[in-house]
């Protein structure tokens, strides 16, 4: 097992007053030659949106763009002609494909929203722009995976253009869980979302709230909470060059 520590210390960061974003890979004016992309994972931004305020119609293409909200709502529309609202629990993702614009706003005029925006490099350009979205039951993720993206639909996540898999757990204190990656050859970027955990013979340091850490060459991984209730993301990707 290789694996590499990625501190929420080290992450970038930009506040725009409106807009107040981590990243974990080189991001707009921020760029660390060490954090570009891990495999075919080459964004993922922690977001905090005010009330009211957004992301205007703006254009992508060929890259598989996924929404996670932990907090609050968000509109959304493109030109696929897709016009609705993205809840705490949903998971949303754009096959940017060929070419795509969208638009994405705080659905509270006064509330905050913090989401996870990821960027996944595609495994077939250029193909028919698509959109998916998907509510998910918080409790099935208690003391086990709950699979929100795959290229396998019997999974039952939204589908992406990549060998790529999204899950999310909940672990209770001290809790024990493992992850085998569905795909040979596929790495594993584990983020802790709350709470703190320890991967098992990884020889990095324990994992805090927004910490990471990038896993490869290992067909299954043992995580363990910390001295609180935890949740996890974990995103297995193939490991590009």
């Amino acid at each position: 097992m290789k694996a590499v520590f990625y501190p929420a210390s080290e992450r970038g960061h930009a506040n725009f007053g409106w807009l107040d974003s981590y990243h974990s890979f080189s991001f707009g004016n921020w760029y660390d030659p060490a954090k570009v992309h891990f495999g075919a994972l080459r964004v993922l931004n922690d977001d905090h949106v005010t009330g009211g305020a957004g992301f205007g119609l703006h254009p992508h293409d060929n890259m598989e763009i996924v929404s996670i909200p932990f907090a609050g709502s968000l509109t959304h529309k493109d030109s696929t002609g897709t016009d609705g609202i993205i809840r705490t629990g949903d998971v949303q993702i754009m096959s940017a494909g060929s070419g795509i614009r969208h638009s994405e706003y705080n659905a509270s005029k006064t509330d905050p929203v913090n989401f996870l925006q990821i960027w996944i490099i595609p495994k077939v350009r250029n193909i028919q722009p698509r959109y998916d979205q998907k509510s998910f039951d918080l409790a099935a993720r208690a003391g086990q995976w709950q699979v929100v993206v795959s290229p396998d639909e019997t999974e039952g996540g939204v589908w992406i253009n990549q060998d790529s898999r999204f899950a999310l757990t909940r672990l209770d204190v001290g809790q024990e869980i493992s992850f085998t990656p569905k795909f040979k050859g596929n790495g594993v970027y584990l983020f802790v979302l709350e709470g703190s955990a320890e991967v098992k013979d990884a020889r990095t340091p324990a994992l805090g709230r927004r910490d990471a850490i990038g896993i490869s060459g290992a067909d299954q991984f043992t995580v363990q909470a910390g001295s609180e209730s935890t949740e996890l993301l974990v995103i297995e990707v193939p490991m590009l060059s």
